[in-house]
């Protein structure tokens, strides 16, 4: 069973940095894609940005050159570098994995989710 997990959140202030983690175990495939999702209080899940197998990532625009995402091998552990936060950088961050090659960050395509871990940041 695919499982994943996510460490690393907290509070900050407005201009700090913050290291997201996750570990994701029982996936025994090759092709993948693996990302970020963020979900603010009353808002929908949104897409921060996706890495696939080979490396190739895809940011969202209100993260791009602030945000970056990366990967470990040969298991499946993923990062997320966050530095320059704002306020609207807060929420609950989840990654996810899709079974193949995805390139877009519409939540609906990301087929497992971890539990969440909370990002709040004060300005």
């Amino acid at each position: 069973q695919v499982q994943l997990v996510e460490s690393g959140g907290g509070s900050v202030q407005a201009g700090e940095s913050l290291r997201l983690s996750c570990v994701i175990s029982g996936y025994k495939y090759t092709t993948y894609s693996v990302g970020w999702f963020r979900q603010a209080a009353g808002k929908e899940r949104e897409g921060v940005a996706l890495i696939d197998e080979i490396g190739r990532a895809k940011y969202a625009d209100s993260v791009k050159g602030r945000f970056t995402i990366s990967k470990g091998n040969p298991e499946i552990s993923l990062y997320l570098q966050m530095d320059s936060l704002n306020a609207e950088d807060s929420g609950i961050y989840y990654c996810a994995i899709a079974y193949g090659m995805v390139t877009t960050l519409d939540p609906s395509y990301w087929r497992k989710w971890g539990q969440g871990t909370q990002v709040t940041v004060s300005s």
